[in-house]
C-alpha cells in the first residue's frame, strides 16, 4: 500500500485543510530486510486496524519536517491491515483514515494521505475540495531544524484576538474559492494566518525567511507546512524550478505535485 505525504493547515486552515504530495511511504507484508519495528508509527496503526504478522514499511517522507510523515505511514499500515481483512482498495483507504486519525489526533494530514488531493476536516466530516489550481508545490525543508506537532502548540497563544479570527475566516474561505476556482491572484492574502504561524515562525527564524524569500521569488502564496519547520508554497509551474534554486541556503528545495490519488494498493 502506498499514501503520499502531505502539507497541512494551508496558513489559515489550522487542523482543517491537507493537501497531498507526490512523496510517498510504502508498507506491505512482505519485503526486503528486516520488518519494521513493532514501535513504528505504521506498524501499530497496522496492529490496530487488526493487521497481523509483520509490516515492512519505507518512505521517503522526512521525519519531523512537517510534511506529513506520520500520517502517511499510519494510513499506509492501516491500509494494509484492511486489505488482509478482506476490504477492497476503496473501502480499505477510508478505513484507514479512521484508524490514522484516531491516532493522529486530527485529520488533516490523514485525510489527505487517504483521500489525495486538496482536504478539509470538520469534526468527523472529511470532505475532497474539488481542486482547480494548477500549480507546483514548492517545499523548503531545513537541513538541520525539526519541529515536533507537541511541542509547537505549545507556542499557540491562548487567547486569540476576535479581529484576528474574523480575519483568518475570510482568508480561508478566500483560499478555497481560490483552490475551487483556479485563481492564484488570492493566494498572497488567502494564505496568511494571523493564529498559528506566528507563535510557530518565532521559534523558527529560518522558516520565517523561507516564506518571505518565497513572496519575493514570486510564489502565488506561501506558508508554514503543519508544525513546521518546512515551508510550503503555490509556485507557477513555468517558475517552480527557478524558485526552488534561489530558496535559502539553510536547507534543500523539493518541486512537487499534488497527489490525487491518496492510497492505492500497489499490485505486482
Amino acid at each position: 500500500m502506498r499514501a503520499p505525504g502531505s502539507s497541512a493547515n494551508l496558513g489559515p486552515g489550522f487542523d482543517v485543510l491537507g493537501l497531498a504530495l507526490d512523496i510517498y511511504s510504502v508498507a506491505a507484508t512482505e519485503g526486503d530486510g528486516e520488518p519494521a519495528d513493532p514501535h513504528h508509527p505504521g506498524v501499530v496503526a497496522f496492529t490496530e486496524a487488526g493487521g497481523e504478522g509483520p509490516l515492512w514499511v519505507r518512505t521517503e517522507i522526512p521525519m519531523g519536517r512537517g510534511l506529513g510523515y506520520s500520517a502517511s505511514v499510519r494510513v499506509a499500515g492501516a491500509a494494509v491491515a484492511f486489505v488482509q481483512l478482506g476490504l477492497d482498495d476503496d473501502e480499505a483507504a477510508e478505513a484507514a483514515l479512521g484508524t490514522a486519525a484516531a491516532l493522529e489526533g486530527h485529520s488533516d494530514n490523514a485525510a489527505a494521505s487517504a483521500l489525495g488531493g486538496a482536504v478539509i476536516a470538520a469534526g468527523d466530516t472529511v470532505a475532497r475540495i474539488d481542486l482547480a489550481l494548477a500549480a507546483s508545490v514548492v517545499v523548503w525543508v531545513p537541513d538541520l531544524t525539526t519541529a515536533g506537532t507537541d511541542s509547537s502548540r505549545r507556542v499557540l497563544p491562548e487567547f486569540i484576538q476576535l479581529d484576528d479570527v474574523v480575519t483568518n475566516l475570510g482568508n480561508l474561505a478566500l483560499l478555497v474559492t481560490a483552490l475551487t476556482t483556479g485563481d492564484p491572484r488570492a493566494l498572497a492574502q488567502a494564505t496568511r494566518d494571523l493564529v498559528h504561524q506566528p507563535g510557530r515562525l518565532d521559534a523558527l527564524p529560518d522558516s520565517a525567511g523561507a516564506i518571505e524569500a518565497f513572496f519575493e521569488l514570486g510564489a502565488w502564496g506561501a506558508w508554514l507546512s503543519g508544525s513546521g519547520p518546512s515551508v510550503a508554497a503555490f509556485v507557477d509551474p513555468a517558475l517552480a524550478g527557478v524558485v526552488a534554486a534561489q530558496l535559502p541556503p539553510s536547507g534543500h528545495a523539493k518541486v512537487l505535485a499534488v497527489d490525487l490519488d491518496g492510497a492505492v494498493v500497489l499490485r505486482r
